[in-house]
């Protein structure tokens, strides 16, 4: 969860609940801004804030929108065919 250019030390209380969140989840698992957010005890557009600041210290491919679309789909779909997660080239398809 901690790279160079970041150590954890660095990261605030969401950041580091949040990523706490996305590292739970296995390969071939995905979930939603607003379920990181129910679990974190904030909203959705605030994981979706902390994504963007510190979402590449995790597997950020496995959190997407309420409708299954990735904020990066051409970045998001080489890491859900690697792992086997159904999607549709823009979003995946939730089972």
């Amino acid at each position: 969860m901690t790279s160079p250019d970041q150590p954890t030390a660095d990261l605030t209380d969401l950041q580091e609940a949040v990523l706490a969140v996305v590292e739970k989840l296995a390969p071939g698992e995905v979930t939603t801004y607003g379920e990181v957010a129910a679990r974190v005890g904030t909203g959705p557009r605030q994981v979706g804030r902390v994504m963007a600041q510190v979402g590449h210290l995790t597997a950020w491919w496995r959190v997407v929108r309420a409708d299954g679309s990735s904020h990066d789909p051409a970045r998001s779909v080489p890491h859900w065919d690697a792992e086997g997660i159904p999607h549709n080239g823009r979003a995946v398809r939730f089972r």
